[in-house]
């Protein structure tokens, strides 16, 4: 059977051969494609559920309708009452009439409308670790899919004090109402970049002084590589890893040992392991 390599595990024996002539991936079958949720099935610009509504409110994300279900109970008054501070319009309306704005996601009482993708630029997120005045933190996303999956891993990137993730413009997940959803409202948080290239976006890192980290099977250890300087982290894609030409930009490679019978991760998982990798050996420092 031919097993694909993800690049999130360390594994021995003879390497397959590298065809380095493309960054093409392998076409996929219609069965392989991944799960996207995107604004075919979900609109854009809403931020569906409580904890995403009450955290883009926090972080003063533009919100220009407030759609309740004043039924709902719970936190359903907390979040009123801060929309209504910042002068946010509410509108009290019906469960079904939720259901139908959101095509069936699970809304919990509270949908927002407002501008749910907002992208900044690299040198924005370069300027966070400047205030900061810490070593650069950066996630670069090659092609994650699944919402589900950015979701999970701007969460993580966020609670470990990532300083922003990079997403390229073709091929990946969009900050759309599943993303924020799944990040469970660090979307509203963490600085995010939409980018034309990748691999030129981490030529301009590299002349910033950051070094790029990338995940793969034939890298080193992920506990035995420096981990503690300017940094930005690549997770490649789900089942096919990074592409070839990211993977050649990479200074670094790193891997994570596979010692049980399955073979790879989730690039989610996967990228919270790396990423609190890093921030156990900054905290030593």
């Amino acid at each position: 059977m031919d097993k694909r390599r993800d690049g999130y595990g360390e594994r021995t024996g003879r390497k397959p051969h590298r065809d380095n002539s493309s960054d093409r991936r392998p076409r996929r079958e219609a069965s392989e494609k991944p799960y996207r949720e995107d604004s075919a099935e979900m609109p854009e610009g809403l931020i569906i559920g409580r904890n995403p509504v009450l955290e883009a409110l926090k972080s003063g994300k533009a919100i220009d309708v407030l759609y309740v279900n004043p039924d709902a109970g719970g936190s359903i008054s907390s979040i009123t009452r801060i929309a209504r501070e910042q002068g946010i319009v509410i509108k009290s309306v019906s469960e079904q009439k939720l259901s139908q704005m959101c095509r069936g996601a699970v809304h919990q009482g509270v949908i927002a409308s407002g501008a749910c993708a907002e992208y900044v630029s690299v040198e924005d997120i370069l300027e966070v670790s400047r205030r900061k005045g810490t070593a650069p933190f950066i996630i670069i996303c090659d092609e994650i899919e699944d919402p589900h999956n950015l979701g999970a891993i701007i969460r993580t990137a966020e609670a470990a004090g990532a300083d922003g993730i990079i997403i390229p413009k073709r091929r990946s997940a969009s900050l759309n109402a599943t993303v924020f959803k799944t990040s469970a409202g660090a979307a509203s948080w963490l600085p995010c970049a939409k980018v034309a290239n990748i691999p030129q976006t981490m030529d301009m890192l590299r002349e910033n002084g950051i070094w790029i980290f990338g995940t793969d099977a034939s890298g080193n250890s992920y506990t035995h590589t420096d981990l503690t300087g300017p940094m930005a982290l690549v997770i490649g894609s789900e089942g096919y890893g990074m592409g070839k030409l990211v993977r050649s930009k990479c200074d670094h490679l790193v891997s994570l040992p596979m010692n049980g019978r399955i073979t790879s991760l989730n690039a989610s998982v996967a990228a919270g392991i790396f990423m609190y990798e890093a921030v156990r050996q900054r905290s030593l420092n």
